[in-house]
């Protein structure tokens, strides 16, 4: 019997798709991409896949973190692209998916969804990090693999729940943090400063409790962009003189450029605000409310290397010497605010617990300004028209209803089953504007991308002890998909996007087997559907250098995952070692080519399909030595286009940002009990940005290239209610590229005090 279930359950995980496309459904078949997320009401998820926990102590103990997205970075197989501090387009790169393939990765908090599903790439589909504030986590927990029912398909990566604090007392805390980088590249050599500083406050008050928090963060960044022309010779500026300055280097390609400067020199001033109230209705029900609103204000400017061969003047040439554009598009200001809301209701018992949550997500208002190509610098630095893309109205909208039976005394049955509705809206338009330093004169529409996507979906899950050390999961997923409402307008014309509908079945089955009290093995297989995004189906958009073209045609992508994972737990920790396998069909990827000198473009596309498969060793131990507790973990990953009738020169070859090798190690001596220091250390071997590979030179500009990194750390618990703490992450200062220029050494020192 046990057999026979275990066989029904590959067999349907394994079985030809149940996925009908109304509007494709005799068409031939070509590729696609995409990405996922996790909520942490275990009593009824009751995820059955391999987890990786992240507590507040360890977060305190071990991480520079200034944002939430920094206590992540050692955990097994993640890569977080956060550029610098202040960077809000921080992506999660998993064991086999890259860094744009944001809509693989589930986020949440409490429950309430932090990624943005409204793309599948490394800018605005990146998640809302900023809704959480470290000093409330209480931990994190991640998920590998799309294995658990409860979650959407998003969750072919990974899925990372975070779990937020609520006051059972008064309480209240003060923090301040300055960072500071120390940054040398080609002629740009500057100290970059960032100040950040928070404040909570909470109280429980009878059956009601409150907490409030502000996070100011006011940073400056490294440059975001690297502008470049062709061949080694300097080019003539508007007067037809040679300029001097500038570095003779190759691309990406291998072909040779001269550096001529720098952009996206970014300087943020950013604010969260968050308000959450849990109020106690009695026989363990509990209705929460949450609301979140962030600000930003950033300045991005740019330098050049070149002078006037006569009047030693700086130049940005023009037009008709080599293009301006790349430094034009490089200067630009933004100015957001986004609020969101989520309202929770809750209840448990002994044999039946049930989780309701809503949320919406609304930008406000967005915008981003730059200067036109054909307003010469330096004069742009002063006005000129320009261009001003708005995402008003942009956001999105979830509602989730869970909930689990236990017909028995002993919970060793557990029947959960729930309902998931979500609807994604996209509204972004770009004006021509008389001066794009105002933005408020803006004048006809030159762009227009709008759509909307919803997705309904039906779940159902059985964990099972079939004996004491025996336990089969099984479950499945229903979804419908649909898109309509796409526009996109350009100064040629506009054309109104045809109604799109999906559906997808989704199996899941987990078979746990503890051998004894130290050991256990567990075999997950699961089938998982990723449906477009409103972004790629719909967005086109400039976003300093990246143009980000739509694709209303693309097709779900069928993720088919399996993992082995054996695990052995004592008193001083556990070690894992996990065997994992997917194949993804139509695979939703994000290809960067270059086109004209200094201007690349992401074209997303269907490839028929790509195979990763490799093992995962991670191990956590207490009290290694006296004092002394290690984590560490090293993937290899063979993450391959398997089939690619479009693009023939891929197949084979490695998939972009998905490296062979990452590893981390953190060490932590706890010298007395209020004093810790830890070593860490992170690496990956050689990335690659193109789908065939042919990125050969990865330090450079849109390259990617290996790394391996150190940082310290100092904590030090001066009372019960101060500690101060110093760091330094990438004390060797490896100088890398993961397609923008990574940080280099920079120092950490905070102070923090609770009451």
């Amino acid at each position: 019997m046990k057999t026979s279930l275990v066989a029904l359950a590959a067999a349907l995980a394994y079985s030809a798709p149940a996925l009908a496309d109304d509007s494709e459904a005799d068409a031939p078949h070509h590729p696609e991409i995409v990405v996922t997320g996790h909520h942490a009401d275990d009593r009824i998820d009751l995820p059955p896949a391999t987890r990786q926990t992240v507590t507040a102590e360890d977060i305190a103990t071990k991480v520079n973190a200034l944002s939430v997205e920094d206590t992540l970075k050692y955990a097994p197989s993640l890569i977080i692209r956060k550029r610098h501090i202040g960077d809000n387009f921080a992506p999660i790169a998993t064991r086999t998916s890259g860094l744009g393939a944001s809509a693989r990765s589930l986020i949440y908090a409490d429950g309430v969804l932090l990624s943005a599903f409204i793309g599948n790439n490394n800018g605005n589909g990146s998640p809302r990090w900023t809704l959480v504030t470290p000093e409330e986590i209480a931990r994190i927990d991640v998920l590998y693999g799309p294995f658990s029912a409860a979650y959407p398909g998003n969750g072919i990566g990974t899925t990372v729940n975070i779990t937020t604090r609520q006051p059972e007392k008064l309480e209240a805390s003060l923090r301040v943090v300055s960072n500071v980088q120390t940054f040398d590249l080609y002629d740009t050599h500057r100290t970059l400063p960032t100040q950040q500083y928070s404040a909570t406050f909470g109280d429980k008050i009878g059956p009601l409790s409150l907490f409030a928090a502000f996070t100011r963060t006011d940073a400056e960044s490294q440059p975001v962009s690297v502008n470049t022309v062709n061949g080694t010779a300097n080019p003539k500026d508007s007067a037809g003189v040679l300029t001097v300055g500038g570095f003779a280097d190759l691309n990406r390609l291998g072909s040779a450029i001269r550096v001529i400067g720098v952009g996206g020199l970014e300087h943020h001033v950013q604010d969260t605000y968050k308000l959450k109230a849990r109020l106690d209705l009695g026989s363990n029900v509990h209705l929460s409310y949450l609301l979140g609103v962030w600000t930003d204000d950033t300045q991005g400017t740019v330098q050049s290397y070149l002078q006037s061969g006569t009047t030693g003047a700086v130049s940005y040439l023009t037009a008709n010497g080599t293009s301006t554009s790349g430094f034009n598009s490089a200067l630009y200001w933004r100015d957001a605010h986004h609020t969101a809301h989520a309202v929770t209701l809750e209840g448990s018992g002994s044999h039946f617990d049930w989780h309701v949550v809503g949320t919406s997500y609304h930008y406000d208002h967005d915008l981003q300004s730059s200067p036109a190509a054909s307003v010469a610098l330096p004069a742009a630095f002063t006005g000129g028209a320009g261009a001003v893309q708005r995402q008003d109205g942009t956001g999105w909208t979830t509602l989730d209803a869970k909930a689990a039976w236990r017909p028995g005394a002993d919970n060793a049955h557990v029947i959960s089953f729930g309902g998931h509705l979500d609807r994604y809206m996209l509204n972004a338009n770009t004006y021509a504007e008389t001066s794009w330093l105002d933005a408020t004169t803006q004048g006809a529409v030159t762009a227009t991308s709008r759509g909307r996507t919803r997705t309904a979906a039906i779940w159902a899950q059985d964990q099972l002890a079939l004996t004491p050390a025996l336990t089969l999961t099984l479950g499945a997923r229903q979804e419908w998909w649909r898109a309509w409402g796409g526009l996109n307008v350009t100064t040629a014309g506009s054309v109104t996007q045809a109604e799109r509908k999906a559906s997808g079945f989704s199996p899941k089955a987990s078979l746990e087997w503890k051998a004894s009290d130290r050991l256990s093995a567990r075999l997950s297989i699961g089938q998982a559907w990723r449906f477009p995004t409103v972004g790629e189906l719909y967005q086109a958009t400039t976003i300093g250098t990246q143009l980000a073209n739509p694709n209303p045609s693309l097709r779900p992508e069928r993720a088919r995952s399996a993992e082995l994972a054996l695990v052995y737990a004592d008193a001083k920790g556990t070690v894992r070692l996990s065997l994992f396998n997917e194949v993804i069909d139509d695979a939703l990827i994000s290809q960067t080519n270059v086109g004209t000198p200094g201007i690349t473009s992401a074209y997303v596309q269907n490839v028929d399909r790509t195979r990763a498969r490799g093992v995962e060793l991670a191990l956590e131990r207490q009290d290694v030595l006296s004092r002394l507790d290690l984590s560490a973990s090293v993937t290899y990953a063979d993450a391959i286009t398997s089939k690619n009738s479009g693009f023939p020169g891929s197949v084979g070859k490695l998939l972009p940002s998905v490296p062979h090798w990452k590893a981390n190690l953190v060490a932590t001596y706890r010298a007395t009990d209020r004093i810790a220091l830890t070593a860490a250390y992170r690496m990956t071997s050689r990335n690659f940005a193109t789908l065939d590979n042919i990125d050969t030179v990865g330090q450079t500009y849109q390259g990617f290239w290996k790394y391996s990194v150190i940082d310290l750390r100092v904590r030090f618990q001066v009372t019960d209610h101060f500690e101060f703490a110093a760091g330094v992450d990438n004390v060797n200062n490896t100088k890398y590229f993961l397609f923008h220029p990574f940080p280099q050494r920079n120092f950490t020192v905070q102070a923090g005090w609770k009451l």
